[in-house]
């Protein structure tokens, strides 16, 4: 028996990473929101690392934040170790990454959850979508009540008819033995929406006092951390080591002897796994040729025994887990507390969305996060701001958000969903970004912020503290220009940097692009009159260093950014197109590009089929001139 429970602007199912980002957001922007969930004590749950950042992935969470987003404060307030990776490399890779405690992150999350005005967090299983006049109005749960909304997200994470495989034992189950969302993914297909069945897993958790961390390497955090959010001042929180060891040769040998048992080799499994996080079977036979593999050792809290076992993700049987933990140096006598395990899981083909994450099916229904095809909180918590403020804007009559690719790697990732649509877990790498040195982790506040505050999401106070930082950036760039520096000044300097003596005065600009010679050595020559925060510093730097570089990105972003202001029209006949491929003909109807820039990156369309599609388009629209 069905009752109505309730009518909201905005409804979010799943709470999750996207899911509360999406939540968060939307109330924010002034409307009423639902926040739906299978369990409430599983808000902002981590069933895998307990982590935060890294490649790429670091670089979402600042972005998220600059958007007005939650992530990066969150993870702020409950880190137990913080660290910059990537720090002798360019900045284009420097990538902050924090181990979270990972009870503390949840109740941290949930707690700002439950205090922000116009957001209602209730527990409840969504089971059926309801559909008025082709468009998504609403959901019933499993206990018949009937919620109502202008707006719906979706953001199932791996709970779609979820099954858990380790060894012979398989079961219905979402991630952490949660109840599977069954009916829901039913609902989907009924309304038409294609779906695949992905893979992921988890490796085991073992018992801090069973580990031997006199035979491992010590990862500690940075002695001066650095913070996701670009609200966070300072953080003192005490800081808990990581710890690295190696497979050994017995732990190559258990494996091989047990493969026949493995799920992922035996045809149990049937979901597509992800590439770049793959199992540590899978690892052993893809490449046989290397004697080990690294193992880290990762708290999952302040106030738990459990370790992460970061590089060992397994479906194999209890018994075997046991034996490859024990055969690494370090875990002789380990004590497992949690079995690893794989789970397959129904996703949406991300195809079937617009670049606002909007369905091209249910207008009005909108989805984020894992059922999307992606991988990680990162990519997760990253769609669904982006989710939540579109169905926001929907509600309020306004156009939709779209971060472009040269704007942040939120940009990337969703363009590669919507366009290229994806055929195994996808995960966010520097890689995928043709614009890396612009989309950079110290720079995501200049890119994003201003978006954050028309949107709404920003306040006025950090919107002002954003302006300041800008302007005193262009400041200093400009006086570097006028400060001079004489030879016999600078020698000692340069000869402690290693670097060539100056044969004439020079300005400190052209002197900092020196590669060896840092800001902070330049700075007793050239001391700024007003005062500049390290970031500050440190935005001075890259942007001289690598103007050059940047300069041609910029260059490059503005001649492929006329394609993406070239606007396909609504309802374009791509079979009557003369000239085109029948298979551009079948990806161009299939995805409907917005512009022709997202057109030439679909997988099939080739560069002669949009010197083509641009022709019939300005056919198309002189005979629409002509006729007006």
């Amino acid at each position: 028996m069905s009752y109505e429970a309730g009518h909201y602007d905005v409804l979010v199912i799943g709470a999750g990473h996207a899911g509360c980002e999406a939540a968060l957001a939307a109330a924010r922007m002034g409307c009423e929101t639902l926040l739906l969930t299978i369990n409430l004590d599983m808000v902002a749950f981590m069933p895998c690392n307990p982590s935060i950042g890294g490649p790429a992935k670091g670089h979402v969470v600042r972005e998220i934040d600059a958007l007005g987003g939650e992530m990066g404060r969150n993870i702020d307030k409950t880190y137990i170790q913080m660290r910059m990776l990537n720090t002798g490399k360019g900045p284009a890779v420097h990538a902050l990454r924090a181990q979270a405690d990972k009870f503390l992150y949840q109740h941290t999350m949930k707690k700002t959850i439950e205090e922000t005005p116009h957001l209602t967090l209730r527990q409840g299983m969504a089971e059926e979508l309801i559909v008025e006049d082709g468009a998504c109005v609403g959901v019933v749960t499993k206990t018949g009540a009937v919620y109502r909304a202008k707006s719906v997200v979706v953001t199932t994470g791996t709970y779609l008819r979820g099954k858990v495989i380790m060894g012979e034992l398989i079961y219905e189950s979402g991630p952490n033995n949660q109840q599977p969302s069954v009916r829901l993914s039913q609902s989907l297909k009924e309304n038409g929406f294609e779906l695949v069945r992905f893979k992921t897993g988890t490796p085991p958790r073992v018992h801090k006092d069973s580990i031997d961390f006199g035979k491992m390497e010590i990862q500690p955090g940075d002695e001066k951390p650095k913070f996701f959010s670009f609200e966070t001042e300072y953080a003192d929180n005490e800081q808990l080591p990581c710890w690295l060891t190696y497979t050994s040769e017995d732990t190559h040998r258990i494996i091989n002897e047990n493969l026949h048992r493995a799920p992922m080799f035996s045809g149990v499994i049937e979901g597509t796994g992800p590439r770049y996080c793959p199992s540590i079977e899978d690892k052993i036979v893809r490449f046989a040729d290397k004697p080990k593999h690294q193992i880290f050792l990762e708290p999952e809290g302040m106030n738990t025994s459990e370790y992460y076992v970061q590089g060992l993700s397994t479906s194999m049987p209890e018994d075997v887990q046991l034996g490859i933990l024990r055969s690494i140096p370090g875990l002789e006598k380990v004590e497992m507390m949690r079995t690893g395990y794989a789970i397959e899981y129904d996703a949406v083909v991300p195809t079937q969305l617009w670049p606002s994450l909007e369905t091209k099916v249910l207008p009005g229904l909108f989805t984020a996060g894992q059922i999307n095809g992606t991988s990680g909180y990162e990519e997760a918590a990253g769609q669904g701001v982006i989710a939540g403020i579109n169905a926001a804007r929907k509600v309020q009559g306004k156009e939709p958000v779209i971060v472009e690719r040269s704007q942040g790697y939120i940009g990337v990732l969703i363009d590669d969903l919507v366009t290229k649509g994806t055929n195994e877990p996808y995960r966010l790498l520097t890689s995928r970004a043709e614009y890396r040195l612009l989309l950079r982790h110290d720079n995501a506040d200049l890119r994003l912020t201003p978006t954050g505050y028309d949107i709404g999401l920003i306040s006025e106070e950090r919107y002002a503290r954003f302006l300041e930082k800008k302007a005193r950036v262009e400041d200093e760039l400009a006086r570097l220009r006028t400060v001079k520096i004489r030879p016999e000044e600078a020698e000692a300097m340069l000869q402690e940097a290693g670097s060539a003596p100056l044969q004439s005065t020079t300005d400190a600009l052209t002197l900092l692009r020196r590669p060896e010679i840092s800001y902070a050595r330049l700075e007793p020559f050239a001391p700024a009159p007003y005062a500049l925060s390290e970031d500050m510093k440190e935005q001075v730097e890259i942007q001289v260093k690598y103007a050059g570089y940047i300069e041609k990105q910029l260059a490059q972003v503005e001649r492929l950014g006329k394609m993406e202001k070239k606007k396909i029209p609504e309802g374009v006949d791509y079979s009557a197109v003369h000239g085109l491929a029948s298979e551009a003909k079948q990806k161009l109807a299939a995805i409907r590009p917005l512009n022709i820039g997202q057109a030439s990156r679909i997988a099939g369309v080739t560069p002669a089929d949009i010197s083509i599609l641009l022709v019939h388009l300005e056919q198309f629209s002189r005979a629409g001139a002509a006729r007006a």
